[in-house]
């Protein structure tokens, strides 16, 4: 039977995976899991020294090593949150941002480990915008059927193994995705986060945290915080978005909308540049 009221955002007796979750939007959103009553596993490369039901090291860079962690988690799982991510220089990037994450995806839905009524959420971008108008190519990629294709695809494709790629790749593959997976009973979304207060944003400051600061000047607003993402995250993995799925989820105070309307005109130009680049 349907959970409905205030019972449908919390997440008691359900088991939930945090790829990523050592620090930042990953961390935060495994303490909100937890504290809305999940049991909760983190994987990540880093250590994580808060409290969960069991902590996995993993390096989704090495796909052995992804297949040895996944051995440790124990099903059936409800909500997974794909939240590691890396910034533009990073060895493997595409690995760590969406092949990994892909490859965990897929293996816990065949092997039957992400039950029907199960969610998925993964961590996107605002970088990611624009996707739309890369649709041939994006799908291209997502043909390849396993983690050393899909590498070895970017290894052929100069100037992909990129943020802004595997943001553009995230949002295509959880709209394609929506329905296949739909048909199992799992539903997929991704959020696409404005500049956000973590540790990755601020070792990337100049670019990642000054974007659209002309908007939060002229609101009165601050960065967003990794709790706030936190939250929308667990409620698009809580039967209290039941309806929602192939869907990613703008959190970013109303930039977007607001440059791509022009009620906020100094973001018009760079919308426009956004939604049409090749």
């Amino acid at each position: 039977m349907p959970v409905s009221g205030i019972e449908a955002f919390r997440f008691d007796d359900r088991r939930v995976l945090v790829v990523g979750g050592a620090t930042g939007m990953g961390a935060a959103a495994a303490k909100t899991a937890g504290a809305l009553g999940a049991e909760v596993t983190v994987m990540d490369h880093a250590p994580v020294d808060y409290p969960v039901s069991s902590a996995i090291e993993v390096d989704l860079r090495d796909r052995g090593a992804v297949d040895r962690a996944l051995a440790q988690v124990r099903g059936p799982l409800h909500a997974v949150f794909s939240a590691a991510g890396v910034a533009d220089g990073t060895p493997g990037l595409m690995k760590i941002n969406f092949i990994g994450h892909r490859h965990i995806i897929e293996r816990m839905v065949n092997d039957d480990v992400l039950v029907s009524g199960s969610a998925v959420c993964m961590v996107s971008s605002v970088a990611g915008l624009g996707w739309e108008s890369q649709i041939p190519t994006l799908l291209d990629f997502l043909a390849t059927p396993d983690y050393e294709s899909a590498d070895a695809w970017i290894q052929s494709h100069p100037d992909t193994d990129t943020y802004g790629f595997s943001k553009q790749v995230m949002n295509c593959y959880v709209a394609r995705q929506s329905y296949p997976l739909l048909r199992k009973g799992i539903r997929i979304n991704a959020i696409c986060p404005g500049p956000t207060d973590t540790p990755l944003a601020r070792a990337n400051a100049e670019t990642w945290l000054t974007y659209a600061q002309d908007y939060r000047d002229a609101t009165g607003t601050g960065h967003l915080t990794a709790e706030e993402i936190a939250t929308t995250m667990a409620f698009l993995n809580s039967e209290a978005a039941a309806g929602i799925s192939g869907v990613n989820l703008l959190v970013d105070r109303g930039h977007f909308m607001s440059s791509v309307t022009g009620s906020w005109e100094p973001g018009a130009r760079m919308i426009s540049m956004l939604l049409n680049r090749s």
